[in-house]
């Protein structure tokens, strides 16, 4: 068995957060009912690049059933309590107030059934100025004061990932599974509730606290590290680019001493602790890049291994996706798709003797008809 299995999950979802938190719940074997509006969740239509699907909706939506309701029509609305109340989970991120206004609001259903566990998705939460604002992940990246740090000193950037409903996708799926333990114990369900804003302010904690009792603002570091020093990229005589970090004084005298061979600059009071070294990035830079200039990346890489030194080299897409370290592991699965085979990581927690089911991403309404006559009046 799969450490979910016989626990039935009914999303009504869309985009990235909710679909991002189900699709882990499937992945530990939950059968996850993904209810669809005519015409599918639209992220469906974010791009067509992986054989004519969307990327972000074979990432978020390996594993589930889809079935297509029009909740404005009584039947289908009438199906989808009968599905609901057979079903261990709940999971909704519709727009500020549709839930409720389509009578699925969680104390409604957890009046029906007190076992249930419900969790409810939204941009900035149930209450206060911004309860019924839209809200998609660079939005909330903006109001977190996130891009404001992220990207160079010349102009705010992006990051490459959607991390704000990666965010909240996986608060979701921590507080669901801390509920079905819960129920376990207590047999009663949970009302859960998670915002982006909520999830992405959590990851916010280091520039906050640095910067209100710091007294300076966080500045755009690019891709140096805005406290830590040395950390980031360090060109080398190649004119390739290592990246390394020094988390400590231990690893900053070894860096000195077996990888740059200058022992002298563990004794330069511009550098006698990270405030100081970060105090002085650019002139310790200049130092490191001096030093790096006798080598290649690969040799400092080599002795930076040697010498105890975390360190990488800057990878395309491409280069990630046939890294030596996940080929090694067997990382990599085929799954199913309207598309045909695609290939996928494993899930990141693995457990001992069993594999992710790693089922196939469904075609819009492909359950449909089975789940209308498996949940018939």
């Amino acid at each position: 068995m799969h450490p979910l299995e016989g626990i039935t999950v009914v999303a009504l979802e869309q985009a990235v957060a909710a679909p991002y938190a189900t699709r882990q719940l499937a992945d530990l074997g939950a059968r996850v009912i993904k209810v669809e509006r005519p015409g599918g969740d639209f992220a469906r239509g974010y791009d067509r690049t992986v054989r004519g699907l969307s990327a972000y909706f074979v990432w978020c939506n390996r594993g589930k059933e889809s079935v297509v309701l029009d909740l404005k029509q009584p039947d289908d609305r009438a199906l989808l309590d009968r599905i609901v109340a057979r079903a261990d989970v709940f999971v909704q991120n519709l727009a500020p107030g549709a839930a409720g206004r389509l009578g699925l609001a969680a104390e409604a259903l957890r009046a029906r059934d007190p076992r249930l566990i419900t969790c409810d998705i939204s941009g900035y939460g149930p209450d206060g100025p911004y309860r019924d604002k839209k809200a998609y992940d660079l939005l909330v990246q903006c109001e977190t004061g996130l891009l404001s740090i992220t990207g160079g000193p010349e102009a705010p950037a992006r990051p490459g990932i959607s991390v704000a409903d990666i965010a909240g996708g996986m608060y979701a799926y921590a507080g669901i599974l801390t509920a079905l333990y819960e129920r376990e114990r207590t047999g009663e369900g949970s009302a859960l509730e998670v915002c982006l804003l909520d999830a992405l302010a959590e990851w916010m904690g280091h520039p906050f606290y640095a910067q209100a009792y710091g007294g300076e603002p966080v500045a755009r570091s690019g891709a140096k590290h805005p406290s830590i020093s040395p950390y980031g990229p360090y060109r080398c005589g190649d004119d390739a680019v290592v990246f390394l970090s020094v988390q400590n004084d231990r690893e900053w005298v070894a860096l000195c001493e077996q990888v740059l061979r200058r022992p002298e600059l563990t004794r330069d009071p511009r550098f006698a602790d990270n405030p100081l070294r970060r105090a002085h990035d650019g002139e310790l830079t200049a130092e490191l890049e001096a030093c790096l200039a006798g080598h290649t990346a690969d040799g400092a890489m080599a002795l930076l291994d040697r010498a105890g030194i975390a360190n990488a080299r800057l990878r395309t897409v491409p280069e990630f996706a046939d890294h030596p370290q996940l080929a090694a592991r067997s990382r990599w699965r085929e799954f199913g798709s309207p598309a045909g085979p695609l290939r996928g990581l494993l899930p990141p927690v693995g457990v001992a003797g069993r594999e992710s089911p790693m089922r196939e991403v469904p075609a819009l309404g492909a359950h449909t008809e089975a789940v209308r006559g498996e949940f018939s009046g």
